[in-house]
């Protein structure tokens, strides 16, 4: 075995967040380890990966049993993890990422000769198609994830953790992502596959590890099993889906942005002539390759970016020159792309993230003051209404799992009766029954007229909620799609500008 995790156990404070877990992993596999938010996955990937250490329980790595202090002494035994959130410099090139931190020396000078022959030799033994002289910034996501990968396997790892890989990849990236791990395991490299996608799952692992409530459940054969099974042993309820059949689009036009352009600071068009409108009732989704303007489109609405040509109408009213802060209390509702940068006070307890973005506006406040009584209130009905899995409303952000972290940012931003949602990935990195949980409070308040701009690699998920879609490529539209038409292999075409619109 390449990896063999016995009774291991790991207590916080209020909290068991692993109990018992056993796992055995055969080298040269694709082991997925599946469960919902906060079922222990990710605490127990940081105490292999060295950043936590267990309390019980015992770590053996190709036979031999270790104890890890740091992630440099994961390294050291072979073990490297590609973390959710890419850590690259986008500044650097990539042969300079790759390398940092761990330079290969010529008489006290970096040897770049040396790290290049190394780097092109992985790329091609691997099939990872790395060009090492490329700034980081002018890479896609899966070019960027290709890089993470070749970043541990330059410091010698043989099993590697991939947290959510696949989480802002299209479908032909995840085909590439596929293929690449294929590679790596004709090569004998072990891999430990995190994901909430169980179809992908399914796809690509020889054995797949679900976790249910801090501990093992089961290890399937994916050859056996469905990913109905898989979701009723994860979450005890059949997987669940994101299609919406009835419309409730109505003729109010309630968010209209007309010929919108965003440029950056050293000229280069980010948005160009960007038009769109989202009525009463209506889902509106926005297909893209992350990184084509999507971002800059959810900013500038919000006002957080400064226009360089269009307007933005709420209603009736023009509130190009508002700011963000007006916007928001005159019915914008925000569900950021980067929950920890945008949406959370990581180290404040949840009520006070409950008046976080909302602190001039009832419950939370009472005349000029916060109203700490009521604001503790409302955030009880936040965590009871939407399902926040917590031991109370005092308790750190930075304490839940990404998928109660993202409940409650969903419940905090639908209250207050909003006129329009903005969410950006909504439901990326949580699990099937938060994801469910999510598209139901979506869908619930489109029936009662919520206007939504939705932004999201999740091309199921867009093609499911929305009920028009737009595809947009290099800060332009490109294409109107009726999502009860497209395949998500069309409409991953058209957001790479390959093969006809859809």
């Amino acid at each position: 075995m390449a990896v063999e995790l016995t009774g291991i156990t790991k207590r916080f404070p209020g909290v068991v967040a692993n109990s018992d877990i056993n796992i055995a992993v055969r080298r040269g596999h694709v082991h997925a380890i599946v469960g919902e938010n906060g079922a222990g996955k990710s605490t127990l990937m940081k105490i292999l990966y060295g950043m936590q250490r267990p309390d019980e329980g015992t770590i053996t790595i190709n036979g031999h049993t270790v104890s890890f202090s740091s992630p440099s002494d994961a390294i050291g035994a072979g073990v490297g993890m590609v973390h959710q959130h890419f850590m690259l410099a986008d500044n650097l090139t990539v042969l300079e990422n790759v390398v940092l931190g761990s330079e290969p020396t010529r008489g006290g000078v970096i040897d770049f000769g040396a790290a290049r022959r190394r780097i092109t030799e992985i790329s091609d033994n691997y099939g990872l198609d790395v060009q090492p002289d490329r700034l980081v910034e002018d890479l896609g996501v899966g070019d960027r994830q290709r890089v993470e990968i070749l970043k541990v396997l330059y410091r010698g790892a043989r099993i590697l953790i991939l947290d959510e890989p696949t989480a802002v990849l299209v479908p032909q990236e995840v085909d590439e992502l596929f293929d690449n791990l294929r590679e790596l395991k004709e090569e004998g490299l072990t891999v430990l596959f995190i994901s909430h996608k169980l179809d992908e799952v399914l796809q690509v692992a020889d054995e797949i590890t679900v976790i249910r409530r801090g501990t093992t459940v089961d290890t399937v054969d994916p050859a056996q099993v469905t990913a109905r099974q898989l979701a009723e042993l994860m979450v005890g309820s059949e997987l669940p889906t994101p299609e919406t059949r009835e419309s409730t689009v109505t003729d109010e036009q309630v968010l209209r942005v007309a010929d919108l352009s965003v440029r950056a600071t050293d000229g280069r068009p980010l948005l160009e002539d960007v038009t769109l409108t989202i009525h009463r009732g209506e889902v509106l989704g926005i297909a893209g390759v992350e990184g084509n303007g999507q971002a800059e489109l959810v900013e500038a609405i919000m006002g957080m970016r400064v226009l360089s040509g269009g307007v933005v109408h709420l209603g009736s009213k023009d509130i190009t020159t508002w700011s963000t802060r007006k916007r928001r209390e005159a019915g914008i509702a925000y569900i950021p792309e980067d929950r920890h940068r945008h949406g959370l006070l990581l180290d404040s307890p949840l009520w006070e993230n409950r008046v976080l973005g909302h602190q001039t506006e009832r419950p939370n406040v009472k005349g000029q003051w916060i109203d700490r009584a009521s604001a503790r209130r409302d955030t009880a009905r936040i965590v009871e209404q939407y399902d926040v899995r917590t031991p109370g409303i005092d308790v750190l952000a930075s304490s839940l799992s990404g998928g109660n972290q993202q409940k409650l940012i969903v419940g905090r931003e639908m209250s207050g009766s909003p006129k329009v949602l903005v969410a950006a990935h909504p439901t990326r990195g949580v699990d099937v029954g938060a994801q469910a949980a999510i598209w139901d409070y979506i869908r619930d308040a489109r029936r009662n007229g919520l206007a939504v701009l939705l932004i999201s690699a999740d091309l199921d998920e867009l093609i499911g909620l929305s009920d028009s879609l737009k595809v947009i490529l290099r800060g332009r539209f490109v294409a109107d799609v009726d999502p009860a038409q497209v395949t998500p292999e069309q409409l991953g075409s058209a957001m790479t500008g390959a093969g006809e619109r859809p």
